[in-house]
């Protein structure tokens, strides 16, 4: 037996919870930093886990619930409360990439100035993982907080969230740690240890790429349309502007240097190639593969955008790759047309009727846009 670790979890969301809550399962010390609102909820009903008993995909799943109650981790609101419980040996950073910037700002009064003489006092702060979708957070976290303080890191595993704390393991795929900072191992066997099956990776580039490779699918187009994964794979046209998506994304990874990479119960370099097949193959392949993959939920930028927060993933995703395209004159038309779309329907600059429902409609914008 292994002593136990203390772990501040930043964020009490479906991942952070999931993640949060299996390493307190396994008799680590952990404290979720959350808001007020979401703190009252933990420490009423404590935390909710529902895993299940077998990894068989043949047969129906069967769970055990999990009670995890308020006295078997710790909440709090702010930071300074949170560093008053360290010091911690690591961090996990579940938020979402659009929170990003607003976290970093909260942490200005807990770091050393930069006017100060060198050598700069040691960040109060833990190295993070973090877990978050994109490719643009951990470079964003880097360069506030130090390399040597950020661990790149993804999550594969599909986890669905009834209510604050109440949490439900739908697939269980893993967890993805970049190798190279000297917390690496030790983070990557306190998550075998609390069965969140992580997985080493020595590129943390072709990690976090081959993660938002396959966020890309039947996201930004099925928030604009309002229709699910399957259904815009099954419309001809639609299929052929997720493939030239997908192409241009693949087209980025090539110019930087990134390669595809299985991810933990992720055949990536599967989807990579029907990426690359003739529709009449590939097509019937990734309609499952992508539907099946989110069960009956709606994609995460469906939800976003339905949320009435009036922010959206999408610039971390489909806006990254026409980012990063425009660094290496790598034409990303429909990367870039999705974005400015969706972002115009989540800012309210055009109603969320639009393009519902309406394929043809969006598909001959996609036109209008080349000429």
């Amino acid at each position: 037996m292994t002593e136990p670790l203390n772990i501040l979890v930043f964020g009490a969301g479906a991942i952070g919870a999931y993640i949060g809550g299996s390493l307190a399962l396994a008799r680590n010390r952990v404290t979720f930093l959350e808001q007020p609102a979401a703190i009252a909820g933990l420490q009423e009903r404590g935390l909710r886990l529902e895993l299940p008993k077998t990894k068989s995909k043949k047969q129906k799943p069967e769970y055990s619930s999990f009670i995890l109650p308020p006295s078997s981790f710790s909440c709090v609101s702010s930071l300074e409360e949170a560093l008053a419980r360290g010091p911690f040996d690591f961090a996990i950073y579940a938020l979402k990439s659009f929170d990003t910037a607003a976290f970093l700002l909260s942490l200005s009064p807990f770091l050393p100035s930069p006017s100060l003489p060198s050598p700069l006092p040691p960040s109060p702060l833990p190295p993070l993982l973090c877990l978050s979708n994109g490719v643009d957070n951990e470079p964003d976290l880097a360069a506030v907080l130090g390399a040597d303080n950020v661990i790149a890191g993804t999550v594969t595993s599909s986890i669905g969230r009834r209510g604050v704390g109440d949490i439900v393991l739908e697939r269980l795929r893993g967890v993805g740690v970049a190798d190279g900072h000297p917390l690496s191992r030790s983070v990557w066997q306190a998550l075998n240890a609390a069965g969140l099956n992580a997985r080493l990776f020595a590129r943390s580039a072709d990690m976090k790429w081959s993660k938002m490779l396959t966020n890309l699918p039947a996201n930004a187009t099925a928030a604009i349309l309002d229709m699910t994964a399957a259904e815009v794979f099954s419309h001809p046209g639609l299929f052929r502007l997720e493939m030239r998506m997908l192409r241009e994304a693949l087209a980025v990874m090539r110019a930087h240097g990134v390669r595809v990479v299985d991810l933990p119960g992720t055949p990536t370099r599967l989807l990579a190639l029907g990426i690359r097949l003739p529709a009449l193959i590939s097509r019937p392949l990734l309609k499952k593969a992508v539907g099946g993959g989110r069960g009956g939920k709606m994609p995460s930028f469906h939800i976003d955008l339905h949320s009435g927060r009036g922010k959206s993933e999408v610039e971390w995703l489909n806006g990254a790759v026409a980012r990063y395209g425009r660094q290496r004159d790598v034409p990303t038309p429909v990367n870039q047309f999705l974005t400015e779309t969706l972002m115009s329907l989540t800012r309210g600059e055009i109603p969320l009727e639009t393009f519902a429902r309406q394929p043809e409609k969006l598909l001959e914008e996609v036109k209008r846009k080349r000429r």
